[in-house]
């Protein structure tokens, strides 16, 4: 097929499709690294972990075998009973695999819900800060994100009154996100119950589930079947370059997701599904060794941020992210976080990725070695010495 390129303007949806601005940071380090420099990556958000072993045997038995071809494309219904199990496991709730949807990660997933929900001109709303990609999707397929301010003093967990307020005759969703990107921040099962009460369908984001180093993960589906659940393999698992995510949505919504998927994605890769059930029912052991990494990390990386007097006031109890506040030191994280780079050789994440909400701050990720984060704590402490304030 042939495709003739007009010399007509790119349609507004790409010319204006924001960069991910952790992505430009990491380019960045990557070019200087490629000089010789030394960098401490404490940006991205990926295990430095390698995928448990179980995983990777029964991925490497499934490509001998011949499961290379397509599956149907609500995904093969022995990941989706696994993953039906393990929501009656971990949450006590009765999920059908009917109702689940394997996916080629969780952006698809995003996607797939968003289009589902939505018509033009429609609403969802959003914490401020917030994922980064959220309102780039949400735009992109010609709705509108409504931010709801969140403060650090609540640990950036939504007040119910500015949800309230918020609401309109055109929203149609709620994104809750916890454990959150880029805050940390767990909601309790209280909040949890809270949210579904409030009207709006709740699309949960529930990607870093199982990464809680403090107190008890809830998932939305204890409250309300009426909610979506967008999550994966790629946090907890390691599976980052694995692809493969999955989608619970309401029961009137799974065939219309499911066309879909078949035109947009047909379905996910075979042999990662086959494998994917491995890591659902044999990695245990290796995600207790993985959370209980992340939790000596984090532990060390919040006693340095006090230390250094940048540390929130709300301590980050899941995934594996924190902010400092550096707003005694700057009014541009942009070009701060860019200045960290080039000068202490550390990578962080500008608050603007997050929202305007989230400007003077900077994300710092733990998803990486001990020895590597006190490295970058070492660098980042003498930098900001040599600053005034």
């Amino acid at each position: 097929m042939v495709i003739i390129l007009s010399k007509t303007a790119l349609p507004v949806r790409a010319a204006e499709m924001p960069p991910f601005i952790v992505m430009d940071v990491l380019e960045r380090a990557q070019e200087m690294e490629a000089r010789g420099k030394s960098i401490i990556h404490m940006e991205i958000g990926e295990p430095d972990f390698d995928t448990p072993l179980p995983v990777k045997e029964a991925a490497i038995r499934a490509i001998t075998a011949g499961d290379t071809h397509y599956t149907s494309s609500p995904g093969k219904i022995e990941l989706r009973e696994a993953i039906a199990a393990h929501y009656k496991s971990k949450y006590n709730v009765e999920v059908s695999p009917d109702r689940i949807l394997v996916t080629a990660g969780t952006s698809p997933g995003m996607l797939l819900v968003f289009s589902a929900l939505m018509e033009q001109g429609e609403e969802i709303i959003l914490p401020d800060p917030y994922y980064a990609c959220y309102p780039n999707f949400i735009r992109y397929l010609g709705g509108q994100p409504v931010f709801v301010p969140v403060w650090e003093e609540d640990g950036f967990k939504y007040r119910p009154e500015e949800i309230k307020k918020s609401i309109s005759g055109r929203t149609r969703g709620v994104i809750v996100n916890s454990p959150a990107n880029p805050t940390g921040t767990v909601f309790s099962g209280q909040e949890l119950a809270a949210m579904a009460e409030i009207g709006p369908t709740i699309i949960a984001d529930e990607i870093y589930h199982g990464l809680v180093y403090e107190g008890e993960e809830h998932s939305i589906l204890e409250f309300t079947d009426q909610a979506f659940v967008i999550n994966g393999f790629s946090k907890l698992y390691a599976m980052t370059g694995w692809r493969l995510g999955w989608v619970i949505a309401p029961p009137e919504y799974t065939c219309p997701i499911q066309r879909m998927q078949q035109n947009l994605f047909i379905c996910a890769p075979s042999f990662a599904q086959t494998a994917a059930i491995s890591a659902l029912t044999q990695c245990d052991r290796y995600i207790e060794d993985m959370v209980q990494a992340y939790d000596e990390r984090r532990r060390y990386l919040l006693r340095r941020l006090n230390e250094m007097g940048i540390a929130t006031r709300v301590a980050p109890t899941g995934a594996f992210y924190a902010l400092a506040n550096v707003k005694k030191y700057t009014n541009d994280s942009y070009a701060f976080a860019f200045e960290i780079l080039e000068k202490a050789g550390v990578a962080v994440t500008p608050g603007i990725d997050f929202g305007p909400k989230c400007e003077g701050y900077l994300r710092f990720s733990y998803a990486n070695s001990l020895e590597n984060i006190k490295e970058g704590m070492d660098r980042i402490e003498k930098f900001l010495a040599q600053l005034p304030k």
